[in-house]
């Protein structure tokens, strides 16, 4: 490295000299120091890696070993890692954090505290605030969302003019903030087994099922965001309307996601009205499969294991959250042993770091059999890049080759937290030792959402989510 190079700061990006026209932005080579890339025998972390994106915003060349970073390239130092995917996610629950962490509770008390900032949304309100949490999303290294929408109408369940007001505002704050979304539009029509929706909970619902895929069909995809359906849980649609939702997404082979079995008490209702647990009334209902993630899967018995990995359902795991909320630790490791894939989510958003839900998997297995190694750093940076794009439906995301979408993002390695391994290690620094903090850069579509640590399209960050929480009253 010249004297020149050496100069630069460390982990800032140089960008190329103006050419006096404006550029494409999707047309760039970027130069990475290090990158974490896939080979036939397991991913390895390669050096001095040249990435040209084309148009389209996908990669169009990978280069390993390609020497000093070339004029008009952008210098990327540290690690780069394919862009994270947060695979389940309600963006209105980040105005909850340190609320719902004051004393003690259950699920359900945390439940009724969400219900009073739910209230308190509406189209523009709700634009605002997710505009805010995909941002730090973004700072975070995640550059695809699954969004987990049922907030669908004003309180009380009057329609907006729009009928998808609120999903559109969660479209376009995806949009602003620079990270693809996939709007898991979610059918959420009752209280419990056979009860009316209570009233904070009129505005989640349409009706019945068909209405709300009548509602869910004038959603349209665009560039940066694609649908796709969600039974919020077995407690919330019936079992004979079950199958509507699960036909929807069939019809347009679109990801289906459900919460499923994250309380007890949801099994213990489950048995009581239908006489089988909620894995089983999915399965009978055909709402299981490979393009299915059930979200927690926290308490379930073995014949529940044998429904999921037997369809090859996905799994979404959620250990911030489910650690927050005091659910449990679920049979991840049995789960993705039998062959359902894993993938990972920020959930409620008690933190937004794809790094710790990623070590948190497998701490919290080490905690629950009292021994270590249950996931490799690579099979773990896996589920949240590879398999968590290809279970919101954007297969052609995650992975840091020709053809694919050029979606990665940047780690320090000279932090307090990653300095001083060899950088072979880089998958292991990731995991088990990188936080949120260390991201440094982030490219979406080609395009330079986050440079040197600040978010180039929401420069206050910190800012936004205070003015549009606050908006809130709460």
């Amino acid at each position: 490295m010249s004297s020149a190079e050496d100069a630069r700061t460390p982990g800032r990006a140089e960008d190329a000299p103006s050419t006096g026209r404006a550029e494409d932005p999707r047309t760039t080579t970027y130069w990475a120091q290090y990158a974490w890339l896939p080979h036939a025998n397991g991913p390895v972390v390669e050096q001095d890696v040249l990435i040209s994106t084309g148009s389209g915003g996908r990669i169009a060349r990978v280069q390993p070993d390609s020497g000093p970073c070339p004029p008009g390239a952008v210098r990327l130092e540290g690690l780069l890692l394919p862009g994270q995917a947060n695979a389940h996610s309600h963006a209105f629950h980040r105005a909850l954090r340190g609320h719902v962490q004051v004393g003690s509770g259950t699920f359900w008390t945390w439940r009724d505290t969400m219900y009073r900032f739910a209230g308190a949304l509406d189209p523009d309100r709700y634009l605002a605030l997710a505009t805010a949490v995909y941002a730090e999303m973004a700072l975070a290294g995640i550059t695809a969302v699954g969004e987990f929408h049922y907030l669908h109408h004003a309180p009380g369940g009057a329609r907006y003019d729009d009928p998808n007001a609120m999903g559109e505002a969660l479209i376009e704050a995806a949009a602003r903030a620079g990270i693809r979304i996939t709007l898991l539009d979610t059918c959420y029509l009752s209280a419990g087994f056979g009860a009316e929706p209570t009233r904070p909970q009129l505005r989640f619902s349409d009706g019945d099922a068909e209405a709300w895929a009548v509602r869910a069909d004038a959603l349209r995809p665009r560039e940066h965001a694609r649908i796709g359906a969600a039974i919020h849980s077995v407690r919330a649609v019936p079992a004979e309307q079950l199958g509507t939702v699960a036909h929807w997404a069939a019809r347009r082979e679109a990801p289906l996601h459900v919460h499923l079995s994250e309380q007890t008490a949801e099994n213990d209702a489950c048995l009581a009205a239908h006489g089988v647990t909620p894995t089983r009334l999915l399965a009978d209902h055909g709402a299981l499969g490979p393009r299915t993630s059930v979200v927690h899967a926290t308490h379930l018995t073995e014949e529940d294991v044998e429904l999921l990995t037997g369809s090859s359902t996905t799994v979404c795991m959620c250990p911030t959250t489910e650690r927050d909320l005091a659910d449990g630790i679920g049979p991840a490791r049995q789960l993705a042993s039998g062959g359902s894939p894993i993938t990972l989510g920020s959930d409620s958003h008690a933190v937004i770091d794809p790094f710790e839900e990623a070590r948190a998997l497998e701490l919290d297995e080490r905690l629950r059999t009292r021994t270590r190694g249950h996931w490799t750093a690579n099979a773990l940076l896996r589920a949240g890049t590879e398999d968590g794009h290809a279970s919101l439906g954007w297969p052609e995301a995650g992975r840091i080759e020709a053809g694919s979408l050029a979606d990665f993002t940047v780690i320090a390695l000279d932090s307090v937290r990653t300095a001083g391994p060899a950088p072979r290690l880089g998958a292991e620094i990731a995991v088990f030792a990188a936080a949120a903090a260390d991201v440094r850069h982030v490219v979406v579509g080609g395009r330079h959402v986050v440079k040197d640590g600040v978010h180039t399209l929401v420069p206050d960050v910190p800012g936004a989510l205070r003015s549009s929480i606050a908006a809130l009253g709460r």
